[in-house]
């Protein structure tokens, strides 16, 4: 279905835009972040001072915008412990008054386009305050040298990144001779031009056409119609590539197109270092820029495509329509078991525009995905961002409610009714039931589950259920005076879902169990990122199932207990076979070894390893050892997850700091210059008011895309800082005792 040149043209009108996006192109202090019940975010913009009035901004809306909250300093901590009180005490001015942090999870650039090319194709418009504030964040993000964009934030210009959100710019307003449009064309054609874009690149483009079906790599329907036994069967992928794939297939199948308007033609000519329509589209197919290129493509991929690329010139079209109609009705499903959130932004924008074609503008389906595509773009202080996810509510919550058990903070006076919230918010965000399309849209158990985000998102995760679970715990039976509103049968509901994850080789994987073989791999298509053809154990997953189950049994030691032991002995056997030989653990979440080696020995020590009894932990101790600088912290570069090996950051990250330092209490490392090193530099960077300021991003996934968890700086300082007052404490006693 068409969108009418003259509908595109009301939504998407010319814009005068400031060469620079250093100052915000809206009145920021009109802005405002509406928090619903159950942690749904939705920035809003308030045209009028009376609406103002009855709305006033507050601490959160100023914080994440980049206002100044205005609050007073507060006393200076001499001691670890008064530094993690005045960290918590400016963080509780960001908890929501439902209970939950809010928060930034951008980083990736990759994502934008889809939200602004799907949201053209379908005639969706965004407000005229929002299309600002969204340019104004790629000219932010823009690389000073080369005025081009890569992967995510602090990646180095790409062909995808570039060419993508070049494109997305000049949708949203902002004229091709406007000197930031200028440079970027520029870096595009440097770099050969959009035909060198990665898959996921040129899908986009075909949606907008402004690049041919012809140049792209089958993705056919018909996968779905094999057998399910069938060892590449979609069903056995990892969860956030089968979700892209089933909408992908579809709009691949039907060859969705916008039809032609002026701002089409125009892209083609701007695009591309030759005549568009010169260009031979099948020999693009597998052209991909090498500044882009991180999975190159295996002999078996270029076989199946050879073989596809002929079935797709004499497809049999009752099984097209079979195929349509089978994936058309998994995208239903999708939509509905999250009520149109879906998994991701990716799908969200795929599905949108599936949903689109078949049901059109104007009906509750096009209503609703509108709506719930405004959860996903987040106002910061450079402009608006396209997040991950619906944000990252449920993992940054579990964080900070520990950090303030084991610190001892949640048991002051002052922070009893902020816990009271969490709490509150915790029991809302639990998953009560499977989903609506349980076995039939091949999902995985999820009764008892928390999720990485909210509830209504709904997609079980193992370490969100194991941290959501360990938050619950700490807060029900270590802060006298808290109210059990979780009851012991929804308690038992997580263990379950937790003991259902678990994997042969005792690891435990992201949303589901591994389904598919290890090969699946070499059928990676997507050029841009590792290991996501199928699930994969992960070392920080099965950490927070062997913490959540260990603290657990220890309230309810009854509950399946030979089965918790089991499942506790074979994940601690996984740690020590993933164990990398010189003493770390490769992170797959965050960045990287710093952040994987800490979650790895707070659970070798609830199974009672430490640096004096265990060569594991002592390897790795010395591991973090030999990596800590003379300022006392530590600095690894995003580098190191693309490589899997050590890169240092050019800065000291106190995230990361507090990481390692955190890893060597756990591993009752008997020494305390390290640990008060690390302590001196985290209370250093923290600034009068309590806070930390943003240092280097936090995040990856897939290897090589890192994402942002800004909310990092405040629960790891926080937790680190007062476990070391505590921990120094005894030490130093132990030490004058002996």
């Amino acid at each position: 279905m068409a969108v009418s040149a003259s509908q595109l043209a009301k939504l998407y009108s010319p814009l005068d835009v400031p060469e620079s996006g250093k100052e915000p192109f809206t009145d920021f202090s009109r802005w405002r972040l509406l928090v619903n019940d159950g942690g749904r975010h939705t920035w809003h913009y308030l045209k009028t001072d009376e609406e103002c009035d009855k709305w006033p901004q507050n601490h959160i809306d100023k914080y994440w915008t980049g206002q100044s909250l205005n609050l007073p300093d507060l006393p200076t901590a001499t001691t670890p412990l008064e530094a993690a009180r005045n960290g918590y005490t400016f963080y509780k001015h960001l908890q929501s008054h439902d209970g939950h942090w809010a928060g930034e999870y951008g980083g990736p650039m990759f994502l934008y386009p889809g939200l602004v090319i799907g949201s053209y194709a379908a005639g969706m418009g965004f407000k005229e305050e929002e299309r600002l504030e969204m340019i104004r964040y790629l000219i932010n993000r823009a690389h000073p040298e080369d005025g081009g964009w890569g992967l995510h934030i602090e990646g180095h210009s790409t062909v995808f990144g570039t060419a993508l959100n070049y494109v997305a710019l000049r949708i949203l307003g902002m004229s091709a001779e406007h000197p930031v449009a200028v440079k970027a064309r520029a870096t595009i054609h440097r770099l050969g031009g959009a035909t060198g874009a990665p898959s996921w690149g040129k899908f986009w483009l075909a949606i907008l056409n402004v690049y041919e079906w012809e140049g792209f790599n089958p993705v056919p329907p018909e996968l779905w119609l094999f057998p399910e036994w069938v060892p590449f069967h979609p069903h056995k992928w990892w969860i956030h590539t089968r979700n892209v794939y089933i909408p992908m297939s579809y709009l691949y199948g039907i060859r969705f197109k916008m039809e032609e308007n002026d701002l089409i033609r125009s892209l083609r000519q701007e695009l591309y270092t030759t005549d568009y329509h010169r260009i031979y589209w099948p020999a693009q197919r597998n052209n991909v820029a090498a500044v882009d290129l991180y999975s190159p493509h295996t002999l078996v991929l270029d076989a199946m495509n050879t073989v596809l690329s002929i079935y797709e010139s004499c497809t049999i079209p009752a099984l097209r329509k079979a195929a349509l109609e089978r994936t058309y009705k998994l995208i239903v499903y999708e939509d509905e078991n999250t009520e149109y959130q879906t998994l991701g932004p990716v799908s969200k924008m795929m599905n949108l525009l599936c949903r689109f074609a078949v049901d059109g503008p104007g009906t509750e389906v096009y209503h609703q995905h509108a709506i719930k595509r405004a959860d996903f773009m987040w106002l910061g202080a450079e402009g608006m961002m396209m997040c991950g996810t619906n944000g990252s509510q449920l993992w940054d919550i579990g964080f900070i409610t520990q950090a303030l058990v084991e610190t001892g903070l949640a048991k002051e006076p002052d922070n009893k009714e902020s816990l009271k919230m969490a709490l509150g918010w915790l029991d809302a965000c639990q998953i009560r039931e499977n989903p609506k399309h349980f076995q039939t849209a091949y999902r995985q158990r999820t009764k008892g589950a928390w999720p990485f985000s909210t509830k209504e998102q709904g997609y079980t995760v193992s370490d969100c259920t194991g941290e959501g679970l360990k938050s619950v715990l700490y807060l029900q039976n270590q802060v006298e005076g808290t109210e059990k509103v979780i009851s012991d049968d929804r308690l038992f509901d997580a263990v379950d879902t937790l003991l259902s994850m678990q994997n042969d080789n005792g690891g435990y994987a992201s949303y589901e169990l591994v389904r598919g073989p290890k090969w699946l791999e070499w059928l990676n298509a997507a050029e841009v990122f590792g290991d996501i053809m199928t699930e994969f154990c992960y070392p920080e997953c099965t950490t927070s199932v062997i913490t959540s189950l260990s603290i657990f049994r220890k309230h309810h030691p009854n509950y399946r207990a030979a089965d918790i032991g089991r499942t506790i002995t074979k994940a601690i056997q996984y740690l020590h076979q993933v164990q990398q030989p010189e003493g770390g653990w490769v992170g797959s979440w965050g960045i990287c070894f710093t952040y994987a080696t800490q979650f790895a020995l707070e659970s070798l020590a609830l199974g009672g390893e430490y640096y004096g009894n265990s060569p594991a932990v002592r390897r790795a101790c010395d591991f973090l050892l030999s990596k800590q600088r003379e300022d006392g912290g530590w600095g690894e570069s995003y580098k190191t997850c693309e490589l899997r090996r050590w890169v240092e950051h050019e800065n000291t990250q106190v995230v990361q700091t507090c990481w390692a330092a955190m890893a060597l209490m756990y591993a009752k490392y008997p020494h305390a210059e390290p640990i008060e090193k690390a302590v001196k530099l985290v209370m250093s960077r923290q600034l009068p008011d309590g806070s930390w300021p943003q240092e280097a991003i936090e995040g990856v996934f897939n290897k090589n895309c890192m994402i942002s968890y800004p909310n990092f700086k405040f629960s790891f300082t926080i937790w680190m800082l007062g476990k070391a007052h505590y921990y120094l404490k005894d030490l130093i006693a132990r030490q004058g005792k002996e």
